[in-house]
This record gives C-alpha cells, structure tokens and sequence, in this order.
C-alpha cells in the first residue's frame, strides 16, 4: 500500500525531484517493513534449490562464514522454505519462521543481514556446513532505509574442513557399511586418537584405550586439547586417548542406535573400534576400554556402557543429559498432567539457570530451534529417542505450539530412558556393570540435569549397586570438570586397569 505521506504530496515530490526522501521517511514509519531480495549462483548450484533459505541479523558484521544462534541471546533469525527456485533469479524473501522477533519488527533497528542457503548435504549446522552458501553482511539503516530492496547474494561456499594431523595426534575415517546401508548412501565414522610419548620408541607394546565423546557441538577436534592437557598420561600408565565425532545431520547422535539417526552404537563397537585399535596397538580387551564423556557425551558414554556391558571396562560420565526421563530437565514426561512449556502453576518452565537467575526457558528456546529446523539441541534429542513417523521424521515429543507431550512418543522413549533400562534389566546387567559405573554431576547444574542424576543414584542405591553417583556441591555445567576431578578420574582408570586387566 502506499504510503498516504507521498500519496497526498506526489505530484509535488516529482516536480522537485525530492520523491526519494519522502519514500525513505515512508519506510521509517510505523509499520513499514523490510524488504530483502535473495538470490543464488549457478556457481553454488546449477540445479533448483528445494529446502530452507535463512536471514541473519547481527549488530556487527561477521567475517567469513555466519556465526551459530546463541542460545542465551539468539541473534534475529528468519527462514524461508522454498520449493525448485532456479539460480540467478531474485526471489522476494517472505519468512514464515522468526525468531526472537517478528520480520515485521526489523525495519526500525539498524542491522547486518546476511543469508544462508541450507543446502542439507549432511552437516549438523546451517550456518556452517560444507557446500552451504551465504552472502556477504550488507548493513540495513533505518536512518538511511533503501529505496530498492536488499539484495544479498549467496555466492560464497563452505568449504569441507580438512583435519590436520599434527603433534602426536593422529586422524582416522573410516566409512561404516552399517550406517551406509541404512542410510542408503555412504556414511562415515571419525575419531582422532592422541599417542602416548613412548608410541613410535616402543612398537611392541600395547596400550590400553579412553574413548571420549564430546558433548554437543563438540567433534573430534578437541583431540588437540588432550593432547595439551596430557591425557594419555592416566595417573603414571600411558594410554592411548581417542576423541569420537558424535556430530550428525540432526545433531549429536550419542552413538546410541536409532530409528532416525541409524545404527551408531553398533558402528562404533563393531567397525570403528576394532580397527583402531588394530591400527594403534591396543590391548583390545574390555578391561583395557575405557569410556568418558560430559554433557550429551555424559549421557552417551554411560549410555554404551550400560548398552555394551561387556565391551567396556567402565565409564565416567560427568553432566550427563537427562539420564531419568522422570526428570527431563524438570519435566516428567510420562506425568499425562505435565507440559514442556509451563508448569503446574501455568508458568513458563526454565531450561538454563546461572547464580539462582534463570537464562533460558523451554519455549523460547524451542521456537528458536522451529527456525534452525534441524541440529538443535532439544530436536537433536527426538532423533535418537523418537520412532521415525510416516512423514520420515523424527515423531516430535511435544506439540512446538502449545507444549503438550504425545503419551505414545514418550512410551518409546522409554527404551532410552538408562535409569529404566537398568531398572527392567539389573539381574542380568548388574553383575557386569560391577565397578564399573562412575557418574558426576553438579549440584547446581545449569541445565538442571541433577535432578535426573539423583533419581539414578537412588534407583541404583535400592538394586544394591556399587556404582558411584556422586554429586558435587556449587558446582554447574561448566565447572564440574576441573582439574581436580580429572585428576581423581585418572586414577579411577588406572586402578581399574590394574584390577582388570589380564
């Protein structure tokens, strides 16, 4: 519609040659919108583009390839589901998902706009996966609103990140004929091992094996920080020390088997394991196998070794993620009366906690993720534990409108749910996992995952286990794992080979 300021005035306007100005002052008055055109090389893609396009709003121009939402203050995020859209044609961009703010808000605030087509190839980010495009920042004023529409092209490309090898970390990728027949197209498995110092002096010995698993977001790359930090040295035994990638398309796939995500456990157990420690001389018994993970690693870590009681030799799991589905992060999800979104008393449920102050809450924080459409954290969780419903997707767990549990979601989840599954299976689990469960959390854990820790502890307290759950007091998601505690946890490893091993 036009603006009724230059509707009245125009005939004016155009014999002073001023209509320019009085469309710009148009665009600043309440209501008037941002107008942003998008478009993509045949560079990119020479074929129609069918997927997700995106608009990034920041205070300051990002250099090189976008930055990821932030979770405790998203920049404005918008998205576009587009269907056979041919390069090098403008397309008029119309988002239906936004977060934290409406489109329609953004022409009063001076930002940088940057795109981003999600091209799916199998990353975990939008914002940064291999053979993703995105434009340049271009700076939107309102003091200086264009007359024209913003044209941000995608022509630049994220290229596929090589590891380096260096020090005494080396690099391993094998492709896994289990997840590729799932998948039904070649799927890889990766790690990076750490060497112990005395590797390339003595070829005839044998070492015993950490494997980590970062938690979300993280990769295999942090292999460099372990080999800062001298891990494969564990309290005077050396020990080869290996960090798995647990990224995948839908987020962290805990090397646990899914509907969605496909075989990872087994990958990992019965293809990516036996071939590195037939390529880096491992032992290769379970006493001489050791697990550890924090956070979505935690859960995955105690996950395998309860899941592969007699693969492993023990873990330790610190923060693990919800290990007791009756306390997912607050929620009970088998509780019919319960909400993911508000409480009992209809108020809005925390998910993030810091000094007694609340950070984050469950539905922003899913609204957040409706707009990344994959790879988030919450959603990360529905492909591992959700059936694959008929549309091919992970069956959400709760309705992303209105917060409601589906009871037939949350009944399957129960499979996953590690304080049930030694609950159901303790006679046979239990004498296996003797001494070798080793579990940590902080009391005050910023995603409130003490909650469910605690109720694991209690439920194995009762089957008489000597599993050690512990929890530590002032500690949070961050701090838990200082120095102190790995050092404790190194010990922990090195007199749990020298009981076991043969």
């Amino acid at each position: 519609m036009l603006c009724p300021f230059v509707h009245t005035y125009s005939n004016h306007v155009k014999r002073m040659h001023l209509e320019p100005f009085f469309l710009a002052v148009c665009l600043t008055q309440p209501g008037a919108q941002l107008h942003v055109e998008l478009a993509f090389p045949k560079s990119v893609t020479a074929e129609p583009f069918t997927g997700r396009v995106f608009v990034i709003a920041t205070k300051t121009a990002s250099k090189g390839t976008p930055a990821g939402l932030n979770w405790f203050n998203p920049q404005p995020a918008f998205a576009q589901d587009v269907v056979k859209w041919m390069p090098d044609t403008p397309l008029k961009f119309e988002p239906k998902f936004a977060h934290p703010k409406a489109w329609e808000t953004m022409a009063t605030e001076k930002y940088y706009l940057q795109a981003i087509l999600d091209r799916d190839l199998g990353g975990m980010n939008f914002n940064n996966s291999a053979g993703n495009a995105y434009s340049q920042p271009v700076l939107y004023d309102p003091d200086h609103p264009p007359i024209e529409p913003i044209k941000l092209v995608m022509d630049q490309v994220i290229p596929v990140r090589k590891f380096e090898e260096k020090g005494s970390v080396k690099y391993v990728e094998i492709e896994s004929k289990l997840l590729s027949a799932f998948h039904k197209k070649p799927m890889m498995l990766r790690a990076a091992v750490v060497l112990p110092k005395s590797f390339a002096d003595a070829p005839a010995k044998k070492y015993p094996v950490i494997y980590e698993i970062p938690g979300f977001g993280g990769n295999h790359y942090g292999a460099f920080g372990a080999e800062a930090r001298n891990a494969t040295d564990v309290a005077g035994v050396e020990m080869l020390y290996v960090v798995l990638d647990p990224s995948c398309w839908l987020g962290h796939h805990v090397f646990a088997d899914s509907d969605n995500n496909g075989p990872y456990g087994k990958a990992l157990a019965e293809e990516l394991i036996p071939h590195l420690e037939a390529k880096f001389r491992a032992v290769g018994s379970p006493a001489a196998r050791f697990v550890t993970g924090r956070s979505s690693g935690g859960w995955s870590s105690l996950w395998l070794q309860v899941a592969y009681p007699d693969f492993f030799g023990g873990t330790w799991s610190t923060a693990p993620d919800p290990v007791d589905f009756r306390d997912f992060q607050r929620v009970n999800i088998y509780d019919p009366k319960q909400n993911l979104f508000t409480d009992e008393k209809g108020e809005s449920r925390p998910l993030a906690r810091a000094g007694g102050k609340v950070l984050l809450r469950y539905k922003p924080f899913n609204d957040m993720e409706v707009v990344m459409g994959r790879g988030g954290q919450l959603f990360s969780f529905e492909a591992v534990f959700s059936p694959r419903g008929k549309d091919g997707k992970p069956m959400p767990l709760w309705n992303r409108t209105t917060g409601v549990i589906d009871r037939d979601v949350a009944k399957a989840w129960e499979r996953y749910d590690i304080r049930l599954v030694l609950q159901r299976n303790w006679k046979t689990l239990g004498p296996k996992l003797a001494g070798k469960l080793h579990v940590y959390m902080g009391a005050e854990d910023t995603f409130y995952l003490d909650g469910a820790t605690r109720l694991l502890g209690d439920s194995l307290k009762d089957r008489g286990s000597d599993a050690v759950v512990e929890i530590f007091p002032g500690r949070n998601h961050g701090n838990l794992l200082d120095a102190a505690l790995r050092k404790r946890i190194a010990q922990e490893m090195a007199d749990a080979f020298g009981k076991l091993k043969l």
